[in-house]
């Protein structure tokens, strides 16, 4: 009797089958398909999981969604390639070396082989985050490509007088706009002449062209997961590794800019019950311009 128990205990996890529709959260980011789609590559990664027959070795998530624990901005288009064994990136995409790692990972060698010759023929970039750009291999790359090309077309006569290449350089930079903004709060006690106390700026942020922020900011400068920026689109979704509002003035007084403008907003969110003190929010912007 013992036996027969066991057996009928074992048999639905070896009957078991995947429902038509699935939901999968990768990374925390959540994506439906249908079973055949995952299983549409023999070999692959996701073949293995969703062809076995022992459901319960599979991670699922706290709503019961089967987990991977990969990067889920990328698993886009690792499931577009499972649909129908095709390759489509947007413009200026800059993750080709990341999305060949996640398709190594799910073991897709057919995808990894559309991705590696575009690899070799943009540059050796490696796997420095920070550098996802080919057309901005370092901070000062649009700088210097721009200098090439004046140098290109200047008489030499031109470039051999005391300081021309100075003067060829700062005629080079290309103008332009960054705003730099930080949220911060204070408090402030209800007599006036106490001193206000400020709290640590938590973040500073940065919009303007990828280029020109690259330029002023480096290795410092947080890069952004959007996909599809050139490097002469605006953008505001950057950030800095330092919170020091110093610093990055210092940064941009020395790649030539100016503070043009500058304004603040101020809301008082609450007030302490016991002294009396108020915290107030307040939002900051400084804008740059440089000739």
């Amino acid at each position: 009797m013992a036996l027969a128990d066991n057996t009928s205990c074992a048999k639905p996890s070896e009957d078991f089958h995947f429902p038509e529709i699935i939901e999968l959260n990768v990374g925390g980011q959540v994506y439906i398909t249908r079973h055949p789609t995952l299983v549409s590559v023999p070999g692959s990664l996701l073949w293995e999981m969703f062809s076995q027959k022992n459901v319960r070795s599979l991670a699922r998530d706290s709503k019961g969604r089967f987990f991977v624990d990969r990067d889920g901005f990328l698993f886009r288009y690792i499931l577009d390639y499972m649909r129908d064994q095709q390759l489509v990136l947007p413009d200026h995409f800059p993750e080709r070396s990341r999305l060949q790692r996640e398709a190594e990972y799910f073991m897709l060698p057919e995808l990894v082989k559309m991705l590696a010759p575009k690899l070799s023929k943009q540059n050796s970039l490696g796997d420095d985050p920070c550098q996802s750009d080919p057309e901005e291999l370092s901070p000062n790359a649009d700088a210097t490509r721009n200098l090439t090309s004046a140098s290109a077309t200047l008489p030499s006569a031109a470039l051999g007088g005391p300081g021309a290449t100075g003067a060829a350089g700062a005629d080079v930079r290309r103008a332009g706009f960054i705003t730099i903004g930080y949220r911060g709060s204070y408090t402030l006690g209800r007599d006036s002449q106490t001193d206000a106390k400020f709290r640590r700026v938590a973040r500073i942020m940065v919009c303007g062209k990828t280029s020109l922020a690259k330029e002023v900011f480096g290795d410092t400068l947080n890069e952004s997961r959007d996909p599809d920026r050139p490097p002469e689109r605006y953008t505001s979704r950057y950030y800095l590794k330092f919170t020091f509002l110093e610093q990055a003035f210092d940064k941009l007084a020395d790649a030539g800019f100016h503070m043009v403008a500058c304004n603040s907003t101020g809301t008082c969110a609450f007030a302490h019950d016991q002294t009396d003190d108020r915290i107030w929010t307040s939002y900051t912007e400084y804008v740059f311009y440089r000739e």
